[in-house]
């Protein structure tokens, strides 16, 4: 046989040799318990301890208060405080503008620039609104032609 087939064999019959781990009283020499041992499923247990023990070191990480100590992550309180700050700012900044718009408005009309039964604050709020019939939502013939090719598609897929 080749050299690197008899260390190959060699290897596996030393993976696989049954070895005894024995566990002795060190003063009656009484054996408590035994074990029958390969190497592989020492190989075996090991790993699957690791993996147990990463996956509930993971579980609590992931869906416990813990993570909130790990850089990085931060806290759902801080998250909420976050959103509702943004929100408030972004009505605030609404809010001055149409203070804005007035003041600038009211300014026109203390120097003459514009009429004063232009100038109402329900007025200014009202420039700001879109008329949807503005918009024309009809479709197109293109968009009808390009339904029929869908519609038809999707006969021919569900038959």
């Amino acid at each position: 046989m080749s050299e690197k087939r008899l260390k190959r064999k060699a290897f596996f019959n030393k993976i696989k040799t049954k070895r005894r781990l024995i566990i002795l009283n060190e003063e009656t020499f009484e054996e408590k318990f035994s074990f029958k041992l390969n190497i592989i499923n020492v190989f075996i247990v090991a790993t699957l301890g690791a993996i147990f023990l990463i996956s509930i070191t993971s579980y609590i990480i992931a869906f416990t208060p813990l993570r909130e100590y790990i850089p990085g992550y931060a806290s759902t309180q801080l998250k909420k405080d976050a959103l509702n700050l943004g929100l408030k700012s972004d009505s605030l900044e609404f809010a001055l503008k149409k203070n804005d718009a007035y003041i600038q408005s009211v300014k026109k009309v203390l120097t003459g620039d514009l009429e004063y039964a232009k100038v109402n604050k329900d007025s200014i709020m009202a420039s700001e609104y879109v008329d949807p019939s503005e918009y024309n939502f009809e479709a197109s013939p293109e968009e009808l032609e390009l339904r029929k090719k869908v519609e038809a598609e999707s006969k021919k897929v569900k038959k």
